[in-house]
C-alpha cells in the first residue's frame, strides 16, 4: 500500500471536526489477546497487543470512534479478513468462509505499553460475546480502523452521556476526557447493581446508575433509561448543552425525540446512535435511521 498517495481529509462537521483518514481505514491490524479482565460479572476487557503496534495506534482524543474487529470461526477457527493484494484489489484470506466481525468504540489506548483495549458485555449468545467470555493470552484477532475521528465539541460547559451498557465504554471515555472546566452526567442502564463500573475524570461529573432490574419504566415509554432521561432536569439555558446517546435502536429514537423537541437541542447538540437493536442479530449501527429531525 502506497501510503502517501492515500487521500486525507480534516474538515468541520455539526458536532465539531470530523478527520476522515484512509490510512486508519484501510490499516489491517494482525493482534493477539494479552490479557482478559473481568471489569463486572457481565463486562470483559480484552487488552490486546501485537508489533503492528509498535508505531502506535491513531486514536483521538475526546472521540468515542469505533474499529471493526474480525472474529475467528467459532467451529473451524479460521480467522478470515480483508487483506489489499499488490494490485490493489481487496480479497479475504485466512479460510473459505465469509469475515465474521462486529464494531467496537476503543476503551483505550495504553501508548506506552503499546496496549490497546476492547470491552465486550457478556449476554451469553452471539459469536462476539461467546469469544470474549472465553478469550485467553495468545488467542487472535484482527482489527481495522478507524477510519475517522469524530471529534466531539470541547466548547460546551455541560454534556449528558447516556446509553446502556453497551455504549459503556464511549460514556467512560467522554468521562474522562471531557474539558476539565465542564460537568458531564451520565445516565447508564445496566442490568443490576452489580455491573456499576468506576468511572473517573477530570471533569465534574454526575454518574447516575439505572438499574433495569429495579428502575421503574413510566407508562409508554421503552426503557429506564428514558424514565431516568425525563427525570433528569436540563439546563435552563439549553444552548449550554452537549448530549451523546447509544444504545438500542428503538428505545433511543423516542429519546432524541424527547431531546430535541422537549427539551430543545439543536441538531448541532445531539449525536444519538443505534448500537443494537433488538431481536436483530448482526445489527449494523450505520442502519439504525435514528435521525428524524
Amino acid at each position: 500500500m502506497n501510503r502517501e498517495k492515500l487521500p486525507r481529509f480534516t474538515g468541520p462537521n455539526r458536532t465539531g471536526e470530523l478527520q476522515f483518514n484512509y490510512m486508519d481505514r484501510l490499516v489491517v491490524r494482525d493482534l493477539e489477546v494479552a490479557r482478559a479482565e473481568d471489569i463486572t460479572p457481565r463486562y470483559r476487557r480484552i487488552v490486546l497487543v501485537g508489533d503492528c503496534l509498535a508505531e502506535g495506534f491513531p486514536l483521538a482524543p475526546f472521540a468515542p470512534d469505533h474499529v471493526r474487529v474480525f472474529f475467528p470461526h467459532p467451529e473451524t477457527g479460521e480467522l478470515v479478513s480483508p487483506r489489499e493484494q499488490p494490485d490493489g484489489r481487496w480479497v479475504n484470506v485466512g479460510g473459505d468462509g465469509d469475515p465474521i466481525h462486529r464494531d467496537y468504540t476503543v476503551r483505550a489506548w495504553d501508548p506506552e505499553a503499546r496496549e490497546l483495549s476492547l470491552d465486550f458485555v457478556l449476554h451469553g449468545h452471539g459469536f462476539a460475546s461467546v469469544w470474549a467470555s472465553k478469550a485467553s493470552a495468545g488467542d487472535r484477532l484482527v482489527v481495522n480502523g478507524p477510519s475517522a475521528n469524530w471529534l466531539l465539541p470541547q466548547n460546551y460547559p455541560r454534556y449528558l452521556a447516556l446509553g446502556d451498557e453497551t455504549a459503556l465504554p464511549a460514556i467512560a471515555r467522554i468521562i474522562a476526557e471531557a474539558p476539565a472546566e465542564a460537568h458531564v452526567t451520565a445516565l447508564v442502564e445496566i442490568p443490576d447493581a452489580g455491573e456499576r463500573q468506576q468511572l473517573t475524570g477530570a471533569a465534574e461529573v454526575d454518574l447516575r446508575w439505572v438499574h433495569r432490574d429495579s428502575a421503574p419504566v413510566a407508562e409508554g415509554h421503552l426503557s429506564a433509561l428514558e424514565t431516568a432521561l425525563r427525570a433528569w432536569r436540563p439546563p435552563a439555558d439549553p444552548g449550554t448543552l452537549f448530549v451523546f446517546a447509544a444504545g438500542e435502536t428503538e428505545s433511543m429514537k423516542p429519546i432524541r425525540r424527547y431531546l430535541r423537541r422537549e427539551v430543545g437541542l439543536t441538531k448541532d447538540q445531539v449525536v444519538v446512535d443505534g448500537y443494537w437493536r433488538r431481536g436483530v442479530g448482526g445489527f449494523d449501527h450505520h442502519d439504525a435511521d435514528i435521525d428524524d429531525n
